[in-house]
């Protein structure tokens, strides 16, 4: 594999995507570019990128990269992709993928018309433990159906640098997204659910409102607590849950099968397999507690060995996600997201922030 990368906004999360793609074998970070030349050369600087641009069409006739990873604020998302895909690029766009599902769906049609690949950053999904989730259900264990999910995103608003940079500015990025906090965030959670649904058009139920942590600190148009029920053409149904109160704050996700259920913690990656059938008389009350014991020694055990082979770091999943996504272009293979699961996520979120569009009183 010998792919040229270019990174396109050059903030806090560019850092992450630069830090993957120098662990990926035969790629190369080439080139970054960002408006303000100091976040560039200093991005460029920090990770041995060997050119930095201010301009985006200078970048891409100048660097002429293979993949374009794009970490630029979502608004812009549709008219950077689209002109890297023109030029000729593979596209990785930082989640979320567009501001709606109409762009996300012109997205796709840009790359599939121009014949090139594109992925967004759903990298919970690549987790070591999200992964191992995956092959379970492919094999079998839930039964022959899924049932019910539930996934919970929670999400620290207190003492955090970022969270006090676009609460403390109205005119934040984050603040001008149609559908504000949320909109940045719940993709990761929602696009979990999304990977199961069955159809293309779920039903879906939303109430939001502000915390009265935030209402208290004067911050009153920012929602910060999402309950979602989603239900899809078979019946399968949903619960998305995100707060910034809930503690502790969770990353999970749970998955119940017509004959086993899973429970994915992603903060923890840890992954641990529910019975479906119950022990008889008292037996039920001792022996689920020694199998869970031995279900989190052996998660702890699993961590340790791939932490031992350095393939256990804060970002596994967007490695994992990456090295998929290069590897579909290099062997020309199906892409490691399906276009089917992009859109679907942002039909889900259109329809949220349709019902949520404005701010619901406590």
């Amino acid at each position: 594999m010998s792919l040229r990368v270019a990174i396109i906004g050059c903030g806090k999360i560019a850092d992450a995507h630069a830090a993957q793609i120098c662990r990926i074998a035969g790629s190369a970070l080439v080139a970054v570019c960002d408006r303000e030349e100091l976040m560039a050369r200093q991005l460029a600087d920090r990770f041995g990128a060997e050119r930095y641009f201010v301009d985006l069409d200078d970048l891409l006739r100048g660097a002429m990269p293979d993949v374009v990873h794009i970490t630029t604020p979502p608004q812009s998302h549709l008219d950077i992709a689209r002109r890297c895909l023109e030029h000729g690029c593979h596209v990785y766009v930082e989640k979320p993928i567009t501001i709606n599902a109409r762009e996300a769906q012109s997205l796709i049609e840009a790359a599939e018309d121009a014949g090139r690949r594109l992925t967004v950053g759903h990298d919970g999904q690549f987790s070591p433990a999200a992964r191992r989730l995956r092959e379970l259900v492919g094999g079998g264990y839930l039964g022959e159906s899924i049932v019910h999910m539930e996934s919970y995103y929670g999400y620290d608003l207190s003492g955090d640098a970022y969270a006090s940079a676009f609460l403390g500015d109205s005119n934040h990025w984050v603040r001008r997204l149609p559908g504000g906090l949320l909109q940045n965030v719940i993709s990761h959670g929602i696009a979990r659910i999304a990977e199961f649904l069955h159809g293309a058009d779920p039903y879906v139920f939303a109430r939001a409102f502000t915390s009265p942590t935030l209402s208290d600190r004067g911050v009153k148009d920012v929602l910060d607590e999402l309950r979602v029920m989603i239900v899809d053409e078979a019946n399968t149904t949903a619960y998305f849950t995100f707060s910034s109160r809930m503690r502790p704050v969770v990353n999970q996700f749970r998955v119940f099968g017509s004959r086993n259920a899973l429970v994915l913690d992603e903060t923890q990656q840890t992954l641990v397999k529910l019975r479906g059938t119950a022990f008889k008389s008292y037996v039920e009350r001792f022996v689920p507690p020694i199998i869970f014991a031995r279900e989190y020694i052996a998660n702890a055990g699993r961590n340790a060995r791939l932490f031992m082979r350095n393939q256990f770091h804060m970002e596994a999943g967007k490695k994992n996600l990456t090295e998929a996504f290069y590897r579909s272009i290099v062997e020309k293979t199906a892409v490691p997201i399906p276009y089917s699961q992009i859109l679907l996520t942002a039909r889900v979120m259109d329809a949220i922030f349709e019902q949520v569009g404005r701010v619901v009183p406590c």
